[in-house]
């Protein structure tokens, strides 16, 4: 029994003809004769008596009536609840630098067009987040790290982030050698096997969770760390940090969206990720004109 059946039969009903059905509907009387015939087939009994050019209710037509109404009104409340305005909670994941660098911008836009959608963002190294989503704990999650395929997980490369060593400013990197660590993962991987290839000790240096502790401890003259170039730009244009491309051939990280493939992802989830996929289009226009514009700077 099809919506579109009780639908023409209920017009039919209403408007008293076939002809008239047809004209509202925007159906060929063949197609009206069809869905007819359909339900009175299923319900294994005639719903109108056909006299002449006019039509007239059963007994059986007009108790099936009652329930034909009823049951499109269930259908019109259902459908309408697609279009009401999103409701629940979003979970989402990141690492401490995208939740500061990437994702602001991406909640603020949500938030405009979804308020009513309460937003959980939990914060953790790759490793946890990958853990979280795969436990069904997270709809979204963000990493920073090499592009990856996993087949539990769908991932989506958003843009490929440039790193870059800051150091005190003044200094070149060879007179650095007391090193500042992100916690372990992600890019540090690369960080310590270029260390050690360059003879530099990374027994001793000192790890944090904080980047913003790690630019605050490097522009004091602490030592040097590597970092996503997102994070540390404003502080380059401003002479607070001197900054030393890193070579992508020791490696490259990329900021990543994904989701658990069998988990259902939700219109609040779906609409969120569009979002997402917008702003990471400015990202990569931005990148471009920040490399043109400050990689001369870069020693």
């Amino acid at each position: 029994m099809e919506i579109r059946h009780l639908i023409t039969f209920k017009t039919i009903a209403e408007l008293g003809g076939f002809t008239r059905a047809a004209t509202h509907l925007g159906y060929a009387q063949s197609t009206m004769t069809a869905h007819i015939h359909a339900l009175e087939q299923e319900l294994k009994a005639p719903l109108f008596d056909r006299m002449g050019k006019k039509v007239h209710l059963t007994t059986m037509g007009e108790r099936f009536l009652r329930h034909a109404r009823e049951m499109i009104r269930l259908y019109e409340q259902a459908k309408d609840m697609s279009e009401q305005e999103e409701e629940g909670t979003l979970c989402i994941g990141a690492p401490e630098s995208l939740t500061i660098y990437r994702l602001p911008r991406i909640i603020q836009a949500y938030r405009e067009r979804y308020p009513k959608v309460n937003i959980l963002l939990k914060s953790g190294s790759c490793w946890d987040l990958q853990a979280q989503l795969r436990r069904g704990e997270l709809d979204v999650a963000f990493f920073l790290q090499a592009p990856f395929t996993d087949h539990e997980l769908y991932t989506e490369t958003l843009i490929d982030e440039k790193l870059i060593f800051i150091l005190p400013p003044g200094t070149m990197l060879t007179e650095n050698e007391n090193v500042l660590f992100t916690e372990k993962g992600s890019y540090r991987d690369y960080f310590e096997a270029f260390l050690r290839r360059q003879g530099i000790a990374t027994e001793n240096g000192m790890e944090f969770w904080s980047i913003e502790a790690i630019k605050q401890c490097v522009a004091c003259g602490l030592g040097m760390s590597l970092l996503p170039f997102v994070t540390v730009h404003a502080e380059l244009i401003e002479g607070k940090l001197a900054g030393q491309a890193w070579d992508s051939s020791f490696g490259t990280v990329s900021t990543i969206m994904s989701y658990h493939k069998e988990k259902w992802v939700s219109q609040a989830a779906a609409a969120f990720m569009e979002i997402v996929r917008t702003h990471a289009e400015e990202w990569r226009s931005e990148e471009k004109q920040y490399s043109s514009k400050h990689d001369r700077n870069l020693t």
